[in-house]
């Protein structure tokens, strides 16, 4: 059984803000089974959006992971901004989380895998 993404994002909320970091949900989409993108902001202005890992980055013997993937880093917010916006119309059901990771790295939040 897979777990939903409303309570998969509530967890990581959750570990954001145990690791001394901040979290935001700035869009809710499908409770279900929504695609969750996260902004991940750091201290100094450096940006990074990860979204959904492609399909091939999943393992059959376990299909109810989640894997992420960088799509895009930077300091150009309205860069980040149109990238979502087009998600949205793609998708109107994504989810948008926004965090300040603190002291622990986005990958120890997320499960990246590398392109």
């Amino acid at each position: 059984m897979r777990v939903t993404t409303d309570l998969w994002v509530s967890a990581l909320v959750r570990r954001v803000f145990g690791a001394g970091g901040f979290a935001a949900v700035v869009k809710r989409g499908a409770t279900e089974a929504g695609a969750v993108f996260v902004l991940s902001r750091g201290r100094l202005g450096e940006m990074a959006l990860y979204g959904p890992a492609p399909q091939t980055s999943y393992d059959s013997a376990r299909p109810d992971d989640r894997f992420f993937t960088l799509l895009d880093a930077g300091d150009d917010s309205t860069a980040f901004d149109a990238r979502l916006e087009r998600e949205k119309k793609f998708d109107p059901d994504i989810w948008v989380v926004e965090i300040e990771a603190g002291a622990v790295p986005v990958e120890e939040l997320l499960s990246v895998k590398a392109d």
